[in-house]
């Protein structure tokens, strides 16, 4: 019988999703129960910032993120400053995300234009206080240049870089998001990352419903797995997955300026 959890803090999910649809309020309800304290819902849209904002209303132990991911640079509409302005302004909302580059795909929006939107956005929550949640997907030294020049506070999430990348992003101020990935049987450099990591630095995530760890690979991901990462990780750092957990959770609470709860 598997151990019992506590204090698994998952800092990046996209509940909103419609693979949770045939089951979301049964699965929320129930996440607590299995050790889960809490849960950033990170929007990717207007309409799946408002998702996220509309779940952490309904769930005590949510918060939300809000902003546009890379993926849909060519869909921003007219005033999107101002709409997510608005949306920044809600009481649930602890950070401006998903937020980033993303050069994987050729039928992503222009380098440029990727570029441009991930600044406003870094300034936008610089003009709020708050910190930024960001992808990175194959645009490292554009991603970096951008963390230089502009000084925001945040997470890079689902962290793919190399140990000397997590190093640089560390002496920025940022977090290092690890997620069910480290536990691949290819994950050569997150396993090296994740051995460099400093205590303080390090936070978990799922990025649900994708990236399920082993030895649910290719399954729906949820919060409740997170566990298999903090043992993964406790593995790879010889610790012990609870204090991995627990640490991860501070982490998270002083990354999204949330209490700190025992």
């Amino acid at each position: 019988m598997r151990a019992m959890w506590r204090n698994v803090f998952d800092s990046h999910a996209h509940y909103d999703e419609a693979a949770f649809d045939a089951d979301r309020n049964e699965l929320l309800a129930a996440l607590p129960e299995r050790g889960v304290c809490h849960v950033v819902d990170c929007g990717s849209d207007l309409p799946s910032s408002r998702k996220a904002i509309a779940l952490a209303e309904q769930y005590g132990y949510f918060s939300a993120a809000a902003g546009f991911h890379p993926e849909n640079a060519n869909d921003v509409p007219p005033g999107w400053e101002r709409d997510l302005e608005a949306l920044l302004s809600s009481p649930q909302v602890v950070a401006v995300g998903e937020i980033g580059l993303d050069y994987h795909f050729k039928e992503n929006a222009p380098r440029e234009v990727q570029r441009d939107l991930f600044k406003r956005q870094i300034l936008l929550a610089q003009k709020h206080g708050l910190p930024v949640i960001i992808h990175d997907r194959d645009a490292h030294g554009d991603t970096m240049e951008l963390l230089r020049h502009y000084h925001p506070a945040g997470v890079i999430h689902c962290f793919s870089g190399s140990v000397e990348m997590a190093a640089e992003a560390i002496r920025l101020g940022m977090y290092i998001g690890i997620g069910g990935s480290v536990t691949f049987k290819n994950a050569r450099v997150p396993v090296e990352v994740v051995k460099s990591l400093p205590r303080d630095r390090l936070v978990l995530e799922t990025d649900c419903p994708y990236l399920a760890p082993v030895p649910f690979r290719g399954k729906r991901n949820d919060s409740s797995l997170i566990p298999h990462v903090a043992e993964k990780i406790a593995e790879i750092r010889g610790e012990n997955p609870q204090e991995i957990l627990d640490y991860a959770k501070k982490n998270a609470e002083a990354l999204f300026h949330l209490p700190q709860n025992e």
